[in-house]
């Protein structure tokens, strides 16, 4: 479900795609929404890349590709994507009535694995430094999940912030595209978009100040595969 602001905002995207073949710029959107300043669009952005409804494409200019739309606006919302806990002020809901049941929300305590490296790549992880209390709802499928605390800035364009706690779950394989927790030669380990190419894996940053990491397949081993993200102001 999007907020009125995230589909406000997707709206008017669509639109401007439509219409002139570019997504407007942050100024646009700002304007268009009436918000304050651009960090406020910098979220709602995030909000619906999260959510499968658009896709930043890295290195280039008003790279925003719409995905889905939901079905409001013609399109069919389904689909798993990441959800993201904030902890800053929730755009305002409906009042529930009295009448109407309340799902209770179930948490799991998961394990912080210590830090991990979005950007330069630090040791591996290997210890559990303390517990993080996460809805049921966030893990995806079977298997085991951890969590651990961004360091570094390269993830940043695709939501990830320094300090910013994700949540991800063990897997030895990964998609073309999945954002990892990689372990490179069994000493670094880092945050990164994954691609496997004719023996090779790229690891790619979502922000042009770092570059690409070609590495032989043979020296990067996935730990994971990012399913959330927990933010707190």
């Amino acid at each position: 479900m999007l907020t009125k602001k995230q589909l406000d905002l997707l709206e008017f995207i669509h639109k401007r795609v439509q219409r002139d073949g570019v997504p407007p710029s942050f100024d646009e959107m700002k304007e268009a929404l009436d918000l304050r300043s651009k960090s406020g669009i910098h979220r709602l952005i995030t909000a619906l890349e999260e959510r499968g409804f658009i896709r930043r494409l890295a290195h280039r200019a008003r790279a925003i590709e719409i995905v889905k739309l939901p079905e409001s606006l013609g399109g069919d919302a389904n689909g798993f994507v990441p959800r993201v806990i904030e902890g800053g002020a929730p755009d305002p809901e409906p009042a529930l009535s009295p009448s109407l049941p309340v799902e209770p929300v179930h948490a799991l305590e998961l394990p912080v694995m210590g830090r991990i490296a979005a950007g330069v790549p630090i040791e591996a992880i290997n210890q559990v430094s303390h517990h993080v209390a996460v809805p049921g709802s966030m893990l995806a499928g079977n298997g085991n999940h951890f969590a651990l605390e961004v360091r570094g800035d390269s993830m940043i364009d695709a939501g990830i912030n320094d300090g910013d706690v994700v949540v991800i779950r063990e897997t030895q394989t990964a998609d073309n595209g999945d954002i990892v927790v990689a372990l490179v030669e069994d000493q670094e380990a880092t945050l990164k978009r994954f691609f496997r190419r004719t023996g090779q894996v790229e690891l790619v940053a979502a922000n042009p100040a770092y570059e690409t990491r070609v590495l032989p397949a043979d020296k990067v081993k996935v730990q994971g595969r990012l399913v959330g993200l927990i933010r707190t102001y």
